[in-house]
């Protein structure tokens, strides 16, 4: 990170005129990034640089010509709509008038939401992808409804990493760095300190308020620590096991003992996903440690916390040996009175142990409540984890499920949110389960496919900008990426997006099984189609690698004449372009290993709606008019013709049903069945797949119990 990690953040050095200084705190509470009247005010700061500063109002603020900031003072209409946004934001960062104080007024919480990664804006690139985005948008609905929760996260100061894609299409992987003078974050001054591996490491920590909600990140880049202790949060979901042990043993004593060091006492404890698990081991040994015996002290625990597991696999759980978490955590079971057995036998699995301390199972013992993110999630779920209740049948293992959802006012495009606004009830956007969203269907057919084509324009404009960037500065002046940059895109063309993360399971080459048939679909002059890809392979994931390569080369063939695409370096800026902007949003998962999936959420957001595999959300979203579903393949088959069976359900509905009816235009040129398919996926995702219904479900579900009377102690797994 440039600038001093050691010193607080400063203040912005660029003088606001008095009139207009109160900008200076908006840009420090990023709730101004899902108010459309916040961004359309900063925006018109100057339109150019707010789009050159990708959306960051704290560049835009010190790049801008003090003579603009100087007549903005002066300018009447600016400031009418400068005074209404100051007034809205006083109200988002109050308490007063929310969903949870008037459904729970007599509760104070708050509710600790650990987790290893967190994405609010592109401006703090601490995460990787669907998890982030997925604690983010928890966070921002929780201050929507004014729930009282703090995140606790780590502040990576190389972040994930920045994608380079070489010519032969391989993926580069080159450190991320980014300036926390050009962001919202605020060092404090606490410090706390853990014993990691025999030795004494030092714990800043930052603060990042995320409208109502304040984000802890915890930083070892500090003094007085090693040279080698300071790089401990440099990067996120490193690959070598030891890293990742120590970064989860920062997240989860640290990130206990600084809320300890601020004066917070969390009411409900919540892990999301396993990562954070060393969380709840540490306030075992709080309890211990003071002398409560070990069983009351788990049913302590266990009596407010919430483990929530994203990974439908047993591999995809982390699991270090038990000599790794020995060296780093020991002798923690002598502060807690214990035997080093029987701390080390809480991450014990009794079938797939292997010398192995499972974060999954420490989460699992130690938690009261514990959910998957789908209803297919939570069976499978409950299949995964059956050996830790072996007297139980798979159905009665106590896993429920709260399914994802993602935050609209982030995701939905305001050209969309303005169509709502003139169409729906007032307050449309935070109501779900009853039956209001079913007046989406009633939009007008001409109005609902203008905005999208504007929508798709944007996209594509930007696609030909980043390519433009890229040419001057990181190809050079090269010309053989630019063919597949997406240069040649059309905007006629039925535009299919494909952007995850590239994972063998996600099968982002299932489209090029026969290439001869998609050559036929993709060229044909009459109704062409074309693929947008986009996404990242995890750093040590050679597999992945190879599949990104395979379809960079293949956006280089000219037999496809440009109409595929890979654009680099997915992130969340390009992310809200391209489920804003794209036709049909493909998500193509072997079954069943999709967790939940919430790129096609907010796609449908916008009224795109999905082709995918029956999996995930989709098995609780699909109705039959709000997308397509490819017809699940017999279980427990052979993967490879698994995937040819899936590949022909493909290729056979984009033949016979996806392009057929986006071409199929009236006289007035609207493809009238399609856009019925973009009313459907827009009343479903906002009926039922938002984070503000996800938030609420939690909130009842699990922190008002945890708050109040806490989980009652029925279902424990046994120690290892």
């Amino acid at each position: 990170m440039t600038g001093s990690p050691e010193g607080s953040t400063p203040p912005l050095s660029l003088p606001l005129p008095p009139r207009i200084a109160g900008l200076a705190a908006l840009t420090r509470n990023l709730d101004w990034s899902w108010s459309q009247d916040a961004r359309q005010l900063l925006r018109s700061i100057d339109q150019t640089l707010w789009h050159l500063t990708r959306h960051n109002p704290i560049e835009l603020l010190k790049r801008v010509d003090p003579a603009r900031l100087a007549a903005l003072a002066a300018d009447a209409d600016f400031l009418k709509r400068y005074d209404q946004v100051m007034e809205q934001e006083a109200h988002r960062t109050s308490g007063q008038g929310t969903w949870f104080r008037h459904e729970h007024p007599e509760l104070q919480g708050p509710a600790a939401y650990f987790c290893a990664e967190f994405a609010f804006h592109n401006s703090v690139p601490i995460y990787s992808g669907g998890l982030g985005i997925l604690a983010g948008d928890h966070c921002k609905a929780a201050s929507d409804l004014g729930v009282p929760l703090v995140g606790v996260g780590l502040l990576y100061t190389r972040g994930y990493f920045d994608q380079r894609v070489r010519l032969d299409g391989w993926q580069e992987d080159a450190d991320e760095h980014f300036d926390a003078s050009l962001t919202p974050l605020e060092r404090l001054p606490t410090v706390v300190k853990l014993r990691m591996g025999g030795r004494e490491v030092s714990v800043g920590v930052w603060r990042l308020m995320v409208g109502r909600v304040p984000i802890y990140l915890l930083d070892t880049d500090i003094e007085p620590n090693t040279p080698a202790d300071r790089q401990l949060t440099h990067r996120l979901y490193v690959g070598e096991q030891h890293m990742r042990l120590s970064q989860e043993w920062i997240l989860g004593v640290g990130g206990v003992r600084v809320l300890r060091a601020l004066g917070i006492n969390p009411a409900a404890w919540h892990s999301n996903e396993g990562h954070a698990a060393f969380m709840l081991l540490e306030r075992l040994r709080e309890l211990t440690a003071d002398g409560v015996p070990l069983a009351e002290a788990t049913r302590q625990i266990r009596a407010n916390s919430i483990f929530t597991t994203h990974t439908p696999v047993p591999a995809g759980h982390d699991a270090f040996t038990s000599a790794d978490v020995e060296t780093n955590a020991g002798p923690i079971w002598e502060e807690m009175g214990l035997d080093r057995q029987t701390v080390l036998g809480l991450g014990h699995h009794p079938v797939h142990d292997h010398g192995l301390f499972h974060m999954a199972v420490l989460a699992l013992r130690l938690s009261g409540r514990v959910n998957a993110v789908s209803r297919r999630h939570g069976e499978v779920s409950r299949g995964l984890w059956k050996d830790l209740w072996p007297d139980r049948d798979a159905g009665q293992v106590p896993i429920s499920h709260v399914t994802n959802g993602v935050h609209l006012e982030t995701w939905m495009a305001g050209q969309v949110s303005a169509l709502l606004d003139g169409h729906l009830k007032h307050g449309w956007f935070d109501r779900s389960g009853d039956g209001s969203w079913d007046a989406v269907l009633t939009l007008n057919d001409a109005a609902l496919w203008s905005a999208h084509r504007d929508l798709k324009s944007n996209l594509l404009s930007a696609i030909r900008e980043a390519a433009r960037r890229r040419w001057v500065e990181q190809w050079k002046g090269e010309g053989q990426h630019l063919v597949g940059s997406g240069i040649l895109l059309e905007e006629r063309a039925l535009t299919i997006g494909f952007a995850r993360r590239f994972a063998t399971y996600k099968r982002a080459d299932l489209l090029f099984h026969d290439l001869d048939r998609l050559h036929r679909l993709l060229v044909n002059p009459w109704r062409p189609v074309q693929l947008v890809f986009s996404g990242k392979a995890h750093p040590a994931d050679e597999p992945g690698k190879r599949i990104l390569q395979r379809v960079y080369n293949l956006t280089r063939d000219p037999r496809f004449e440009g109409r595929i695409a890979f654009i680099e370096d997915y992130e969340m800026h390009l992310a809200h372009r391209l489920v804003q902007g794209v036709d049909l949003w493909l998500n193509l998962p072997r079954v069943p290993l999709e967790a939940s999936g919430t790129s096609g959420m907010k796609a449908a957001l916008n009224g795109v709606p999905q082709l995918s595999t029956f999996d995930g959300w989709w098995a609780e979203a699909y109705n039959g008019r709000n997308g397509w579903v490819i017809p699940p393949a017999p279980e427990g088959g052979d993967v490879d013709l698994a995937d040819a069976a899936d590949a022909d359900q493909l290729y056979r509905l984009l033949e016979s049903e996806v392009v057929p009816l986006f071409y199929a235009r009236d006289e007035q040129g609207i493809p009238r069945g399609w856009v019925d398919r973009m009313k459907h996926a827009l009343q479903v995702a906002g009926q039922g797949f938002t984070a503000r219904r996800m938030v609420r479900e939690y909130v009842e579900g699990f922190y008002v119990p945890a708050m109040s009377e806490g989980f009652v102690d029925l279902d424990p797994v046994a120690a290892g």
